[in-house]
């Protein structure tokens, strides 16, 4: 199978923009949309885990990395590596080599819906990286993928420039088409939570708050 690549266009966000994008943590993005747009709960961070950045994507061939690096060439300063590996948990699509390129280049981190390796250097590193698994069985390359393609990415479609998210929670995509609703909606939501923290400081219980109905 050739690689093969889809011209990325797509509107980038400035600075302050992902500033602020990055003081909305991902569950409170993905309550503001229906409680949707969450990667499975099999995708946990391996390095550090503050993750913000618009994506661009990537579908490899299973135990392939060669799309992979592929992208990582080409991805500018900021982006995320979204990586659909199939859920494979057992081949590493991804490694140090890979993570001190993506460092070089100022990426913002990756995702892969599959496994990674040399995971002591991706943590001494400090590289944003989400991931299925952990395995020291290495990649292949030269099967072929498609690079800014959408994507299917442990449960959720991803597309480039949509908006990743992660933290200690896990990941949550917004669509780049929804981002000033949702930020506003973040934001909004944000203060709304700083009001009930006040009032439960004030002695006010959850159920009050929310007027829970109780058994009689």
């Amino acid at each position: 199978m050739a690689l093969e690549q889809i011209e990325a266009s797509f509107r980038r966000l400035g600075a302050d923009e992902l500033q602020q994008w990055r003081k909305i943590p991902p569950a409170v993005a993905s309550d503001c949309m229906n409680r949707t747009q969450v990667m499975s709960s099999a995708i946990k961070p391996v390095g550090a885990d503050a993750l913000c950045g618009q994506a661009r994507t990537v579908t490899t061939m299973v135990g392939d990395c060669g799309p992979i690096c592929a992208l990582i060439g080409s991805a500018r300063e900021g982006e995320v590596v979204v990586v659909d590996a199939g859920g494979v948990t057992d081949t590493a699509v991804w490694g140090g080599v890979m993570t001190a390129e993506a460092l070089q280049r100022k990426l913002g981190g990756a995702v892969i819906d599959g496994a990674i390796r040399d995971v002591a250097d991706v943590r001494r590193l400090g590289f944003p990286i989400y991931c299925r698994s952990i395995v020291p069985r290495g990649p292949h390359h030269g099967f072929g993928g498609v690079l800014d393609g959408t994507s299917s990415v442990a449960g959720v479609p991803v597309r480039p420039g949509d908006i990743v998210l992660g933290d200690a929670d896990g990941v949550v995509v917004v669509p780049l088409e929804r981002a000033g609703e949702v930020l506003a909606a973040a934001q909004a939501h944000l203060l709304k939570e700083e009001g009930w923290l006040r009032k439960i400081r004030e002695g006010e219980s959850i159920a009050e708050m929310f007027a829970m109905p109780m058994a009689k």
